[in-house]
C-alpha cells in the first residue's frame, strides 16, 4: 500500500489546523503557503475533507477552514480512508471489490486480510493529537 500525496497532504493540513487551535477559520491561501501545497490541489483535498464532515468551511471575506472536532477525535485511518478510498493492500480485499473467483481456493487471502486488519488497526489507533505529540519530541 502506498499512501498518495492526497492522503499525506490531508494529514499535514489536519495537523496544521490542530496546531493552530482549531477555533479560527484559516484561508486556503494561507494553508497552501504554510504547507507548500498548490492552492488548486489543496482545494480538491479540502472539498473531500469538508464533504466528509471533518472540517467546517466559510466562504467569502474572513472565511476559510477549521476543524469541527478536537484533534483526539480524528483518526489517521479515517482521514486516509476518505482521501485514499480505503486502506486495502490488494484489490480483492478492498471494500466494494468484485467477488474474486479464486477467493474459495486462494491460500494467500487470509494473509492479505490479516495485513489489512493490522494496517487498519494501526491507523485507527493513531489520532491527529498523537501526530502533534510525536512532533513535539
Amino acid at each position: 500500500m502506498i499512501v498518495s500525496t492526497k492522503g499525506r497532504y490531508a494529514l499535514r493540513v489536519m495537523v496544521h489546523f490542530a496546531r493552530r487551535g482549531g477555533e479560527e477559520y484559516i484561508p486556503l491561501k494561507e494553508i497552501a503557503e504554510a504547507e507548500g501545497i498548490s492552492q488548486k490541489y489543496l482545494e480538491s483535498i479540502m472539498t473531500v475533507l469538508s464533504k466528509a464532515g471533518f472540517v467546517d468551511a466559510v466562504h467569502g471575506k474572513g472565511g476559510g477552514y477549521r476543524l469541527n472536532r478536537k484533534p483526539e477525535e480524528y483518526t489517521v485511518g479515517s482521514i486516509l480512508k476518505v482521501t485514499e478510498g480505503g486502506l486495502s493492500t490488494v484489490s480483492c480485499t478492498s471494500q466494494g471489490a468484485a467477488a474474486c473467483s479464486r477467493a474459495e481456493c486462494c491460500d494467500a487471502l487470509p494473509m492479505w486480510e490479516k495485513l489489512d486488519k493490522l494496517i487498519n488497526d494501526f491507523f485507527e489507533g493513531y489520532t491527529i493529537a498523537d501526530l502533534l505529540k510525536d512532533n513535539e519530541k
